[in-house]
């Protein structure tokens, strides 16, 4: 989901989901697509970051305190240097665009060493976060967390509620542009020891726990 927008129409979708879904319980992805959204977790780092749009960054050019600031990053994903102009920050690590704006500075100073922070990671407050919803004692939205799993998500929830059907919960995980939806035993993992559904969580993913109907 690319804003906070869409993930609040997410989360009120998978919320009806958890609740009007019955015994059967929500409908899981093909097999094919539930392998390529847990390979995410292995093949694609997830603590590298990425600027966007609002976020605050230092910017420190040694030896010129004239050129060192601290700017937020515009909507149009820019950020504007003295001597050189605008630079393209979004979609790039902080020290990217610091070899970025090195390069441009070459031609005004000799041999230029910039350094890029985060102040302020704005575009990253939705998109960064996790959450559980449906039959849980509190719903929540958390920042994530590097070894972040299924089982630490629904323990800081407070637990399942008694009406929970804990082996149809569902973990749903952004794959280009489409969700997928992957089972997971909540039972098994809760009170039989069984943790191979116990996934490690990616910023953005969504668990819900379908309700029992009476």
């Amino acid at each position: 989901m690319s804003s906070k927008y869409s993930l609040q129409g997410l989360l009120l979708s998978l919320t009806a989901v958890a609740f009007v879904a019955g015994c059967a319980g929500p409908q899981s992805s093909s097999q094919e697509a539930i392998n390529q959204a847990l390979s995410l977790q292995t093949s694609t780092s997830v603590d590298e970051y990425v600027l966007g749009p609002t976020d605050e960054i230092q910017i420190s050019v040694w030896r010129n305190a004239d050129l060192s600031m601290v700017v937020p990053v515009r909507p149009d994903g820019r950020v504007s240097m003295p001597l050189i102009g605008d630079v393209q920050a979004t979609g790039k690590t902080p020290e990217q665009l610091a070899n970025e704006i090195e390069i441009g500075l070459t031609g005004f100073i000799r041999e230029p060493q910039v350094t890029v922070v985060v102040k302020s990671m704005g575009s990253h407050e939705f998109s960064d976060r996790v959450r559980v919803t449906g039959a849980v004692n509190q719903s929540i939205s958390v920042p994530h967390r590097s070894g972040m799993t299924v089982l630490d998500l629904v323990l800081s929830a407070g637990g399942a509620n008694p009406f929970a059907q804990l082996n149809n919960a569902m973990l749903y995980r952004a794959l280009d542009d489409r969700m997928v939806a992957i089972p997971v035993r909540l039972d098994d993992i809760l009170n039989k020891g069984d943790v191979s559904t116990n996934y490690r969580m990616r910023p953005g993913d969504i668990l819900t726990v379908p309700e029992r109907n009476f």
